[in-house]
């Protein structure tokens, strides 16, 4: 089976999701910018999901982690939750 890690930063509109993002692609920290934004309580650890299987996530948010690049932010995404940035940071 399919296993990835992944870290995210959600949040309740996509223009902030976008703003993150642009922030993150001019050298912020992604991790920083989780503990400081991301209404998830996995904020608090930079985001970090830790490792999980292809089915274990919503759909949108699964599809994403299964099929994008290692290492490059992805978003937004919605989901029923808000606005994702995803990184997959592993995957096998």
């Amino acid at each position: 089976m399919a296993k990835a890690s992944a870290r995210h930063i959600l949040v309740d509109s996509e223009d902030q999701c976008i703003t993150l993002k642009q922030q993150i692609e001019n050298g912020e920290s992604f991790a920083d910018l989780a503990k400081q934004h991301s209404n998830c309580p996995s904020g608090q650890k930079g985001g970090e999901l830790g490792t999980f299987g292809r089915g274990q996530m919503v759909p949108a948010f699964d599809e994403v982690v299964f099929s994008a690049p290692i290492g490059e932010v992805q978003g937004p995404v919605k989901t029923q939750f808000g606005y994702h940035l995803l990184e997959v940071t592993e995957r096998g």
